[in-house]
């Protein structure tokens, strides 16, 4: 009697199957991993539209934009109250953390503690998994103390890059009254206040148009203690200024120190997302902008009224 044989896999049948799905998982990784990036960004985007809208809310509540910081003396270690991100927490639902920060006291005292180690989502890009840590930033009054990460900076103005960012701090130079009068349209939305009468900006005074005037950017760093810190109100933690310099698109302070100077590199931008980063204009549209862009037009698009035509492509 013939013995009937057994239907099974050789060992090379089931070599040759494990190879061409090894294969297949080869080829469909890359699209999964660009669908959750896509998915990422999206993300990114509608926090930093949500962010926008919130400075627009209080406007509309107060007759003006928040200020990017509040410094009432000269640089440099200079103790900071509130800024630009702990002003809107009302306009993002967070209330209750609003009420936590205590206005009478410096940004540094023990009272603001639970506000500045406070972890907030709609300030974290998807991209950016640092922004969940605690840090201790680089320099400045709050150097020793732990600050929570945040993924965006606000838009102090246009500047050099040769000089130091004027418009993210008080300067303790002489000539530092001539710089802003000499370059008084360079301010950006959320320049610093609280020195020499400058004051929050309102929405006529945006004259170079909402439009083409970025408010809020994308700023991360492979240095964490250079990175952001939302309600680090101090110099250059969570505003940046618009330069005519790439290195300061990098992401990457100690890269960018390789070419260009210090405060350009501190008052930079960055993402995790691949060949450009997210800006949020004054009019709360959100615009992906290329690495590659020319840097010039980069740079006046970070002030309110310089009078030069600047428009995205």
């Amino acid at each position: 009697m013939r013995r009937q044989r057994s239907a099974a896999f050789t060992l090379v049948e089931l070599l040759v199957v494990i190879a061409i799905i090894a294969i297949l998982i080869a080829l469909l990784l890359p699209a999964v991993q660009a669908a959750r990036e896509a998915a990422r960004r999206i993300s990114c985007v509608n926090n930093m539209k949500q962010l926008a809208l919130a400075l627009h809310n209080y406007h509309n509540a107060f007759g003006t934009f928040p200020p990017g910081g509040i410094t009432e003396g000269y640089c440099c270690n200079t103790r900071s109250r509130t800024n630009w991100a702990i002003a809107i927490l009302p306009f993002v639902e967070r209330q209750d953390l609003y009420d936590a920060y205590n206005q009478d006291v410096d940004n540094e005292d023990p009272l603001n503690q639970f506000v500045r180690e406070s972890f907030l989502g709609v300030h974290m890009c998807p991209s950016d998994l640092e922004s969940r840590n605690l840090s201790r930033p680089d320099s400045g009054p709050g150097r020793g103390l732990n600050y929570r990460h945040g993924s965006y900076r606000g838009m102090a103005g246009r500047n050099l890059g040769t000089l130091d960012g004027f418009w993210t701090e008080a300067l303790n130079h002489e000539d530092w009254h001539d710089m802003v009068q000499n370059r008084w349209g360079w301010r950006g939305v959320l320049h610093v206040a609280g020195v020499l009468d400058l004051k929050p900006e309102r929405i006529r005074n945006v004259t170079d148009g909402l439009t083409h005037t970025i408010v809020l950017g994308e700023k991360v760093d492979v240095y964490q203690r250079r990175s952001t810190f939302w309600a680090y109100t101090y110099s250059s933690y969570n505003r940046s200024v618009a330069t005519p310099l790439s290195p300061s698109m990098l992401g990457d302070y100690w890269r960018c120190r390789q070419t260009v100077s210090t405060e350009a590199c501190k008052r930079g931008w960055g993402s995790y997302h691949p060949a450009g980063i997210n800006f949020a204009m004054a009019d709360s549209s959100v615009r992906h902008i290329s690495l590659n862009i020319d840097m010039n037009l980069f740079a006046k698009l970070g002030s309110i009224a310089d009078g030069e035509l600047a428009r995205l492509p």
